[in-house]
């Protein structure tokens, strides 16, 4: 059997920042906190675990005590985490990701004009990343998954400016756009920004020829990935035998039985070595 790991899967420009800043913290000694799992993938999130990082959340960051570090992950996070570790005296190892930080920065220019425009984030109500969007508005910015929802929850008589989630699909925004400038009326005006990091946009079109080419593919990604869902469906789209694992353990000798190729790839939250100890999963379990 051929296996084949996807070259151009894997961690993320700012996904690899983020990682490589806990490691060197963690090497220098002392404790080192994460605000939420460093990256959606659990494997992951348990070898640095074992390595000392301590994941928390936002109640137990807000009772840490003075001179605690917090290495703040690459999705973000809204401006009042950066208040309460001033209040605390938190130490914070910033990583957010530098597309993620300028998308913040442009959503805050445009809350502080004059007149306020509905703001409209495309993605995914409570995720990390739209968590700290949502903030640089004071929590009044409008987030929708699908077109079809902005019908009920803006006024196409306002101005409206929209911007996306950086993972997001771009054929998802295209058709928010394309639904918003459809309905916009009475002399409102309507921006949009597309805010999508190409590292990870460009990613769909590989992975459907990459899908195209395998008997079967395997797509290794944390359940909680919200890009890695994206990506395995489009994988699925072109070929039904794709299945999801988010480690060695959850593969099935059956996936296998009637293949002559294997394609190994993954989400912008999926480390090389997790895919390698699959393909190695898959060897032993077919010979």
């Amino acid at each position: 059997m051929f296996i084949e790991i996807d070259e151009g899967s894997g961690y993320c420009f700012g996904v690899t920042t983020a990682i490589n800043k806990a490691e060197e913290e963690l090497a220098a000694g002392g404790l080192l906190y994460c605000l939420g799992d460093i990256v959606h993938n659990g494997s992951e999130c348990e070898r640095l675990r074992e390595r000392g990082l301590i994941t928390i959340d936002h109640e137990a960051f807000s009772r840490l005590p003075v001179g605690s570090r917090v290495l703040l992950r690459a999705h973000g996070e809204p401006p009042a985490t950066y208040a309460t570790a001033m209040q605390r005296g938190i130490e914070l190892v910033d990583a957010t990701c530098p597309v993620v930080l300028q998308l913040q920065r442009r959503i805050r220019r445009v809350y502080e004009e004059p007149g306020h425009p509905q703001i409209v984030i495309y993605g995914k109500p409570g995720h990390a990343e739209v968590l700290g969007l949502v903030g640089q508005t004071e929590g009044t910015a409008i987030v929708i998954e699908q077109a079809s929802e902005a019908e009920d929850v803006l006024d196409f008589a306002r101005d409206i400016c929209l911007f996306s989630q950086t993972t997001k699909p771009l054929e998802g925004f295209r058709e928010v756009v394309e639904y918003i400038s459809r309905r916009i009326h009475g002399g409102a005006g309507f921006r949009y920004f597309d805010t999508i990091c190409r590292q990870v946009a460009n990613r769909l079109p590989h992975v459907r020829s990459f899908a195209s080419r395998h008997d079967v593919v395997v797509f290794v990604c944390g359940l909680k990935s919200s890009n890695g869902r994206v990506l395995f469906e489009a994988c699925r789209q072109i070929n039904p035998a794709t299945y999801m694992a988010d480690s060695p353990s959850a593969l099935r000798p059956e996936w296998f039985r009637a293949a002559g190729s294997v394609g190994i790839c993954g989400a912008t939250s999926t480390p090389k070595w997790l895919m390698e100890a699959c393909r190695e999963a898959i060897y032993a379990m077919t010979q």
